[in-house]
């Protein structure tokens, strides 16, 4: 395999990874339609993603996980459980996208890239819904739910179509997610 294709495929997992730390299931039934449709290639050991079963079984899910956000106690309960579930699928995408590359290279740059990335945005975005529910009641969580679904749904299909584009969004992700911290660190620092 080529280096270019390589990289885009890393990309590819990792905008899925973005995606999944959004929405669990959503990107996975992306991904499971694009393997079952041939848009995409999968790893060898990953092809049953691809298969029409996964892509019934990831459709009930992602049914399950999105109209579940919407029900005001049990988004912050799917919350709790979706960030150990966000970092597994995270790591999975990447090692069902990483073509022609070492196992070991591949499930290192899984756990790191993928993992790391899904369980980054997922703690965050939980975050976002914990203090909309305790400045709102609850009441803004609809539409952080409907604003997390949307950007999953664009991520993933940037990832599978644009992967370049889906991982700068990516790194954009990440520096929103940063200068978030560095201003909430100013705020809590005290003055002298």
């Amino acid at each position: 395999m080529e280096l270019f294709e390589i990289i885009l495929s890393i990309f590819l997992g990792v905008g899925l990874a973005a995606a999944v730390g959004f929405r669990v299931f959503l990107p996975l039934l992306i991904l499971s339609l694009a393997g079952y449709y041939e848009i995409i290639p999968l790893n060898e050991s990953w092809q049953w993603v691809g298969s029409l079963t996964a892509v019934i079984m990831m459709g009930v899910a992602t049914l399950i996980e999105i109209f579940g956000y919407y029900i005001p106690w049990l988004d912050n309960m799917l919350d709790t459980i979706a960030l150990p579930l966000a970092t597994v699928a995270g790591t999975a995408v990447v090692v069902a996208t990483s073509t022609d590359l070492s196992p070991v290279i591949t499930w290192a740059l899984a756990i790191i890239a993928g993992g790391g990335t899904a369980a980054a945005i997922k703690g965050n975005v939980s975050a976002a819904r914990l203090t909309s529910t305790v400045t709102t009641g609850g009441i803004a969580n609809p539409v952080i739910s409907t604003v997390e679904t949307g950007t999953s749904i664009v991520m993933a299909i940037a990832s599978i179509f644009v992967p370049v584009i889906a991982f700068v969004l990516v790194i954009f992700l990440f520096f929103v997610i940063l200068r978030f911290y560095k201003k909430l660190r100013k705020k809590r620092l005290p003055r002298n």
